[in-house]
């Protein structure tokens, strides 16, 4: 039982690993990026990549409350970017 527990650790260190550097990633893109479509479409990788942390973070911790929070940093994640990919399209959010 203590073999499987020590590759669920180990794999939950990498996942944090990987994800933290989607994160920065996302970050110099959303820095550097050339067109505001890149921007946005960073702000919408830099959320998908907070849902991996928290998803791993209550994994890894066992707490089930963090699946909560991570659906609702989902909905506003998904909100906000159709908030600014309209608010570039037509110049208003609401009509």
């Amino acid at each position: 039982m203590t073999l499987a527990l020590g590759i669920l650790d180990m794999a939950s260190v990498v996942a944090f690993v990987a994800l933290a550097l989607g994160q920065l990633l996302s970050m110099v893109r959303l820095v550097l990026g050339p067109t505001p479509g890149d921007r946005i479409l960073a702000l919408d990788t830099m959320v998908i990549n907070a849902l991996g942390l928290i998803i791993v973070l209550g994994i890894h911790l066992g707490v089930q409350i963090y699946f909560e929070v991570a659906l609702l940093v989902a909905m506003l994640g998904f909100v906000s970017t159709v908030a600014l990919a309209r608010f570039l399209l037509r110049g208003d959010i609401i009509e």
